[in-house]
């Protein structure tokens, strides 16, 4: 079991960047399929990028060139980079972890077993 914990989200003016961590807790987050999603409010939680194991990695088409994926192995924590933001990017982003690399189930919620616990990322125009 993991326990991960989000931080680094914020208010931002448009074509801003922010960097958002996870860090996990309990068995080490590398063993584990690493995804962020992110909901906005009245939406449905949406996949951003996900991180294989061995350092593959997998974004939302539309999202791509804007975001990164990244993990420090050492620390545990992964990141997520958010450049050029948009105000439609509003929106709690979530990490979490799971064992299943197929890009056919990498895009469901449903696929990972754990969760943090969000953090608010506010783009302004």
């Amino acid at each position: 079991q993991v326990r991960l914990v989000e931080s680094g989200g914020g208010l931002v003016q448009a074509g801003g960047s922010l960097r958002l961590s996870c860090v996990a807790s309990g068995r080490t987050y590398s063993a584990y399929v690493m995804g962020w999603f992110r909901q906005a409010p009245g939406k449905e939680r949406e996949f951003v990028a996900a991180m294989s194991i061995s350092g593959g990695v997998y974004y939302e088409d539309s999202l791509k060139g804007r975001f990164t994926i990244s993990r420090d192995i050492a620390k545990n924590t992964g990141f997520l980079q958010l450049n050029v933001l948009k105000p439609e990017d509003t929106a709690v982003y979530y990490c979490a972890a799971g064992d299943l690399w197929a890009q056919n189930a990498l895009k469901k919620p449903s696929t990972y077993a754990f969760w943090g616990q969000g953090t608010q990322v506010t783009v302004s125009s």
